[in-house]
């Protein structure tokens, strides 16, 4: 990977770990399966059917996933730099 696109002054070297981190996929996937899952409650209430209840409860399964692993790859990333820094 090259530069991240950040403007030096001339001369200033590098930094050391200047590659973008890494975006936690799980976290994107779950929230792609949230506003499915959202979508297909809407629908499914909207046709009268109630297994739009499964959908509900899929939606906050998926949220509370998509929480979790962006929280768990930002306290990632912070044990990464605080390491860096020692």
């Amino acid at each position: 990977m090259g530069d991240t696109g950040a403007v030096r002054p001339p001369g200033t070297p590098r930094a050391v770990n200047q590659e973008p981190h890494p975006m936690p996929r799980l976290a994107l996937y779950a929230l792609v399966v949230c506003v499915l899952s959202v979508a297909a409650a809407v629908v499914s209430f909207a046709k009268g059917s109630m297994l739009g209840i499964v959908w509900v409860l899929l939606a906050g399964l998926s949220s509370n996933m998509t929480w979790y692993y962006f929280r768990r790859a930002k306290a990632g990333r912070a044990a990464a730099e605080a390491a860096a820094s020692r």
